[in-house]
């Protein structure tokens, strides 16, 4: 009966019990993370962007989100901006992979062109805000090795406090410091630290509501960039998923036609 209970434990355990490094214990609860988000398959969202410059003055945008989870790599991502005028009809185009560089796309309407965002420029401001194009790529796990530093609560919730290290190339960031919500696998906040390991920004995601009885997604995303006194606030919408979209629906030729 005892030998029975220790192999019942284990088999229950999320992640291995067995005596654990720092970075085993951090990539394995990384991969857990990962596998309860699995199954989803495609999503559409709307969200509003609001852009505050340090005086706090403010300036709003609206985009729609398609995303299309793929098996054995990145999602796939499609933002249009609706508003205000300058920019409507703007669109981004995004296929994360797990080891590879990422592929992304920008169409200016003004321009009536297709820009590609080289890798080189993944560390840089999107559309003006204080989100970089690398952070709106999904976070796959095999693109950063792991630590886990500790366990705390954070307003009122139990998390693992794990440090993230880009292994891809020309990331704008040395490290990230992420609390992982214990109860939904959720990061609901980030420390990202620049090349030189300063503190740069911190997001911070709330709000959280449960689809599909699994699938975990904030209503608010906060972004604070410390240097700069400018924060970005993402307020997310009308999620919907598995609403039957297919590669297709993020060939590069959408881009021009996005509506």
């Amino acid at each position: 009966m005892h030998n029975f209970l220790i192999a019942l434990l284990i088999a229950l355990a999320p992640f291995p019990i067995a005596a654990q490094t720092p970075e085993e214990k951090g990539l394995a609860i990384i991969q857990e993370a990962d596998k309860r988000d699995l199954g989803w398959v495609d999503s559409k969202a709307e969200l509003k962007m609001i852009l505050k410059n340090r005086q706090g003055q403010e300036s709003e945008r609206s985009i729609r989100i398609d995303t299309l989870e793929v098996d054995g790599d990145g999602d796939k991502s499609l933002s249009i901006f609706d508003a205000p005028r300058d920019i409507k009809g703007t669109a981004f185009l995004s296929y994360t992979h797990s080891v590879v560089p990422d592929e992304q796309w920008l169409y200016l309407p003004a321009l009536k062109r297709v820009k590609r965002i080289a890798s080189a420029n993944k560390s840089g401001p999107f559309v003006g805000s204080e989100f970089a194009y690398e952070d709106l790529a999904s976070q796959e796990v095999d693109k950063y090795t792991y630590k886990w530093l500790r366990d705390e609560p954070l307003d009122g919730r139990d998390c693992f406090v794990i440090e993230a290290y880009p292994v891809y190339e020309n990331s704008g960031y040395t490290r990230q410091v992420v609390w992982l919500d214990k109860e939904i696998y959720r990061a609901i906040r980030i420390d990202y630290y620049d090349r030189k390991n300063a503190e740069l920004k911190t997001l911070v995601a709330s709000d959280w509501n449960q689809y599909l009885d699994k699938y975990w997604r904030p209503g608010l995303m906060e972004m604070v960039n410390h240097q700069t006194g400018k924060s970005t606030n993402l307020v997310w919408s009308n999620y919907q998923f598995k609403t039957g979209l297919t590669e297709r629906d993020f060939d590069r030729n959408t881009l021009k036609r996005a509506r």
